[in-house]
């Protein structure tokens, strides 16, 4: 009797052993699986990344290799088909309407984020919350109607008082263009366009807060924006930052709102109030492209492949931020 319970014993020691391998045979097999999924989307971004590099570069070779002569023959290139000459200029605007954008952009998302998750009741702050996630639905059209025919001509009048008052200053030297299809509506109407995101990046980061740090801050008898200082924010700064260079993203491909209120310009110049000063590299390729012959889109592509190298440095050094930033709270 005794044997036969000590066999079945062993039979079923011996069946639940080889349930418990078969599962985890299972789930080595789901783990793998799941890991070669993961692995295959990164090199799959990777891939496409490469590839956008690769046609830039090869349909940018034409207009790479052409001479001066050929280039010049393009209505729109320098005297002397210098191509440098030409992205340059156009580089610069970009630039300079990104930054002015997170400029005016980033401390009022990150007020903003604060109103919503610390100091707006809940009702206001979830119909608060709701429209900043609207603003990010408006396609980028519809920003640039909004800024070229009604925000322009309201904006006359400060840009004037500017110039007069500030233009020893080299952003505000007048005279203030009439209409001010100029660099400053740029920057006001694109910082309206980043601002729902920065914010609801922003929002999110503050929310995730630690709630005893908050209230560990708050028993040691800070107000509440002593506690927002010492605690939200030092948690929340590489967020913040990872949401501005999104933004920042946005403001450098931006075509649209750009082209429907800059006219043409190439200068190297920091008069944000003046007409024809900038122009920046995405709405340059929706001016030119539809009359451009085979070299002239060639080099519209080499203009693209500089905002490409462009949004790839500003990513880059927002990763940099952010890391070290990381590095830098964990120690």
């Amino acid at each position: 009797m005794s044997a036969v319970a000590g066999r079945g014993a062993a039979q079923g020691v011996a069946g639940g052993a080889t349930t418990t391998l078969r599962r985890t045979r299972r789930a080595d097999l789901g783990g793998r699986a799941f890991r070669g999924l993961a692995v295959g989307s990164g090199a799959l971004i990777l891939a496409m990344l490469a590839a956008v590099a690769g046609f830039l570069l090869l349909e940018a070779a034409p207009a790479l290799t052409a001479s001066p002569a050929e280039l010049a023959a393009l209505s729109w290139m320098p005297d002397d088909g210098s191509l440098w000459r030409y992205v340059g200029p156009l580089a610069f605007g970009t630039v300079l309407a990104a930054v002015l954008a997170l400029g005016l952009a980033v401390p009022v998302s990150v007020g903003i984020a604060l109103f919503i998750s610390h100091y707006a009741p809940r009702r206001l702050a979830d119909v608060l919350g709701s429209l900043v996630d609207l603003l990010a639905a408006i396609p980028s059209v519809v920003y640039g109607l909004w800024g070229a025919l009604w925000l322009a001509p309201r904006l006359q009048g400060p840009w004037a008082w500017l110039a007069d008052h500030l233009g020893f200053v080299p952003l505000f030297a007048g005279p203030a263009s009439t209409p001010p299809r100029v660099m400053a509506t740029v920057g006001v109407v694109l910082a309206v366009m980043v601002l729902p995101i920065v914010t609801a990046v922003s929002r999110e980061v503050f929310l995730a807060t630690p709630r005893l740090h908050e209230e560990a801050a708050l028993a040691l008898g800070a107000t509440r924006w002593e506690m927002v200082r010492m605690a939200v924010l030092p948690f929340g700064r590489s967020g913040v930052v990872s949401a501005a260079m999104l933004g920042l993203g946005r403001a450098l491909g931006e075509t649209m709102a750009v082209l429907m209120i800059l006219g043409p310009g190439l200068t190297y110049s920091l008069a944000l109030l003046q007409v024809g000063r900038h122009q920046t590299i995405a709405a340059n390729v929706a001016l030119q492209f539809p009359e451009a012959n085979a070299l002239g889109v060639s080099a519209l592509i080499a203009t693209g492949l500089v905002l490409f190298v462009i949004t790839l440095a500003v990513n880059s050094a927002a990763r940099w931020v952010v890391a070290r930033r990381a590095v830098g709270g964990a120690r």
